[in-house]
């Protein structure tokens, strides 16, 4: 199994962002980020996902560890009913960001994934470094 930390950040929102992964088979580890001018920091946490997914595609196995609440539930929990409500959320409002979300659950259907939320900043070895991958290439766009 591979293991993935995942982090996005934005200088403001919108504004420069960043996104950053770390993958590991506990042998090879690789790092990967990039950013966009104008972005949202949620828009970063997708993204870092949907980067890090796209690269391990051949894998089948997979446990993503993110400080992203809203990514972790979105795509546990909340996803289920958006696609069964034509992407309205509870108060029948559309889901904020559909393409990514749906980028995100096509990529997510072909994958066993195990998702992990950390808390940010917490010290833990590989959510500073993905946090500071993201936020670095979040500058590099100021």
């Amino acid at each position: 199994m591979i293991k993935i930390w995942t982090d996005g950040s934005c200088l403001a929102s919108p504004g420069p962002g960043g996104w950053g992964f770390i993958a590991t088979d506990g042998i090879n580890t690789a790092e990967r980020c990039g950013g966009a001018k104008c972005t949202t920091n949620n828009q970063m946490e997708w993204t870092a996902v949907i980067r890090a997914l796209t690269a391990a595609r051949k894998h089948h196995e997979i446990e993503i560890h993110t400080d992203s609440q809203y990514v972790k539930n979105g795509m546990e929990t909340w996803i289920t009913k958006w696609k069964k409500n034509n992407w309205k959320t509870a108060d029948k409002k559309p889901v904020k960001n559909q393409e990514l979300w749906k980028q995100l659950d096509e990529l997510a259907a072909k994958i066993k994934i195990n998702w992990v939320w950390v808390r940010g900043h917490n010290g833990e070895e590989f959510n500073e470094r993905v946090d500071e991958l993201a936020r670095g290439a979040a500058e590099s766009f100021k």
